[in-house]
């Protein structure tokens, strides 16, 4: 079973847990989020459960940093889609793991199956499922070369502009790794922000 929920990113000189959009969670709850490595400079990952964050959250988080933000909404490690935030109030989306998406592995069938299908395991092996499966695809790999560019702009934003190019970006975008985590981290990593480091703490003595 891989992990639902949400991985929020932004930065600060403090904990990012100890921002205004998390002070109404009971403080057991803000004990259980998960921190990530941080990257230099003060880029921080937060992992969180679904129900812990709202759409709104992050425009909030944009204006107590004073930076750029994202958050990649993820569904069972299988797929992601990420908002992203700049301070010049510039948004972008984008989605991670195309072909699950479309298929509807993911859970969510993009296609309706006929009302004559009661089965859903035989609707799945259809030729029109199939083709459905084949159209949504196609919609969603036509939007990748806007959501790099976009992704782009937005890590400029941030401080790290020209740190990559057009088509390196939409090769991760169409990538595909064992967890989309795995994937959200390397787009990050391709955008230019500073790669995760251990926490002296953490290291081993």
């Amino acid at each position: 079973m891989g992990f639902s929920g949400y991985l929020v990113f932004g930065r600060s000189e403090r904990p990012l847990v100890e921002a205004p959009v998390f002070r109404a969670l009971h403080e057991e709850v803000r004990d259980g989020i998960d921190a990530w490595w941080p990257r230099p400079g003060g880029w921080q990952t937060l992992q969180l459960d679904y129900g812990l964050w709202k759409a709104a959250d992050l425009a909030a988080l944009v204006e107590w940093t004073g930076a750029a933000a994202c958050c990649a909404a993820v569904y069972d490690s299988d797929t992601a889609l990420i908002n992203g935030l700049g301070t010049d109030g510039r948004q972008w989306d984008a989605y991670l793991h195309l072909e699950l998406l479309a298929a509807g592995e993911a859970g969510n069938l993009w296609e309706e199956e006929p009302e004559s299908m009661g089965d859903m395991s035989i609707w799945v092996t259809t030729p029109a499922y199939a083709a459905a499966t084949r159209r949504k695809l196609a919609e969603l790999e036509a939007t990748v070369p806007a959501d790099a560019r976009a992704a782009l702009a937005w890590a400029a934003n941030a401080g790290f502009p020209g740190k990559a190019d057009p088509a390196s970006i939409e090769a991760v975008l169409r990538s595909h790794e064992v967890f989309v985590e795995e994937s959200f981290t390397a787009l990050l990593d391709r955008l230019g922000f500073p790669e995760a480091a251990e926490p002296a703490d953490h290291a081993t003595v």
